[in-house]
């Protein structure tokens, strides 16, 4: 019993970094962010946009801590992309409520992020490691910006250019981006399992 408390004890230290207390930050900034783009008012969509740049920007942060400081653990590798995920599915979802994003569009990003978890989860399961593709970042990277642009679409910026139209360009290329990347997840997997013999 004493055993099991003190290993139970050694992950809860491992696990309680900086790296990690920024990526609860950030999912702990999403509902912030639901609550203020659910009904977008100029003012809101504003601070909308402001407290989702600032959940995007410490998912750069928290990894580049990890990676320079060796607080690489099991528990970041699992919320670090949950948080992601979470954090651009609901900004997906409000905008297909306020008709700044086509539902095809969103469900097609969805089923992207659900079957690479799925492979992720399956490849995790047999031991196997799928490094993240560069592909897959700059998916991301062009999310955020197309997401930031679609919500301030409706803020007094709208004013400096077609925000709507930049910011669907952008969400179309990070798709794009997406399925390529997505591609290559499920090729590395396929040729770890053959390599494997399973």
């Amino acid at each position: 019993m004493n055993r099991v408390l003190e290993a139970w004890k050694a992950v809860g230290q491992e696990s309680l970094n900086l790296p990690n207390f920024i990526t609860l930050v950030r999912i702990l900034l999403i509902p912030v962010f639901v609550m203020l783009f659910f009904t977008p008012t100029p003012d809101r969509s504003l601070s909308a946009a402001f407290v989702f740049v600032v959940a995007a920007i410490t998912d750069l942060l928290d990894g580049y801590i990890a990676r320079r400081t060796g607080q690489v653990t099991k528990l970041g590798k699992l919320l670090d992309p949950i948080a992601d995920k979470l954090l651009v599915l609901s900004a997906l979802i409000l905008l297909v409520n306020i008709d700044r994003v086509s539902a095809l569009v969103a469900i097609l990003v969805i089923a992207r992020e659900v079957a690479v978890t799925g492979v992720r989860a399956i490849a995790a399961g047999e031991g196997m490691i799928i490094v993240a593709e560069t592909t897959g970042k700059y998916k991301m990277a062009l999310q955020v910006v197309a997401i930031t642009m679609l919500i301030l679409e409706g803020t007094v910026l709208a004013e400096f250019g077609n925000l709507h139209l930049a910011g669907s360009v952008t969400l179309y290329l990070s798709l794009v981006l997406g399925y390529v990347s997505g591609g290559l997840y499920v090729w590395s997997f396929w040729k770890q399992v053959v390599a494997k013999g399973l």
